[in-house]
């Protein structure tokens, strides 16, 4: 009985630009675009670059540069941060004390903007108790880490809850910041939708002697969950 001769995988291993059925080889591909371009596999290899670049500033990380000294003095004018689109994504959500950029078209001015995270969904967040710090949720938190020298707590009071699925942010530089204290009065109160948060700061990567990682502050590791405060009375 005859039968049909079938490839091992040493016969195929042995002619690695043979065309599978029905096609040409992805080899002979990548040739004959490298042929058309000008330039051949230079060009071609920097349009894969390019094009690789382009999705991880789409998906993963993307650079931005600070424009102001409401972060300062962590955060200073001209330095370049490396936002983390990933972190909260399946599922993460913003913290307390988290650097975040987000868009601030609608609530804060058409534009980009980078500030801390001091209050989340369902936060009671006051300011100021008797020693001028805020308070979350009935904790004071001491500030003083991150806090640009010379500065108060806020020099506005306030006394917010924050919606859920919201963000209570303020800059580092409290009296050089335009943040959720200054739209408690606008739709929204001031404030930030988790969903227009773009993504989390996590390094400053220029200039090189400020390059640094930014992590979160353990003052806010001691406030007490939203629903521990109403448990309290």
């Amino acid at each position: 009985m005859d039968t049909e001769a079938q490839p091992t995988e040493r016969d195929r291993s042995s002619h690695p630009e043979s065309p599978g059925p029905g096609g040409r080889s992805r080899f002979a591909l990548v040739a004959q675009a490298a042929a058309w371009l000008p330039g051949g596999r230079i060009t071609l290899g920097v349009f894969a670059c390019l094009a690789f670049l382009l999705l991880l500033n789409a998906f993963v990380v993307q650079p931005f540069q600070i424009p102001s000294g409401s972060m300062e003095q962590g955060l200073r004018v001209g330095d370049r941060v490396l936002v983390n689109k990933l972190a909260y994504r399946f599922g993460a959500q913003p913290s307390r004390g988290d650097v975040i950029v987000f868009d601030g078209t609608g609530y804060f001015g058409d534009a980009d903007y980078v500030k801390r995270v001091v209050g989340v969904g369902g936060d009671h967040v006051v300011c100021c108790d008797k020693e001028e710090r805020i308070e979350v949720n009935g904790r004071p938190v001491d500030e003083t880490s991150f806090l640009y020298p010379g500065d108060s707590a806020s020099s506005v009071p306030f006394d917010v809850v924050v919606p859920a699925g919201r963000l209570f942010v303020l800059g580092d530089h409290r009296s050089d910041s335009s943040d959720s204290r200054d739209h408690l009065g606008s739709p929204g109160g001031g404030m930030i939708p988790v969903e227009d948060v773009i993504g989390r700061a996590d390094w400053i990567v220029w200039p090189q002697d400020h390059w640094t990682h930014l992590t979160r502050p353990s003052a806010y590791a001691r406030v007490p969950a939203a629903s521990a405060e109403g448990a309290h009375g």
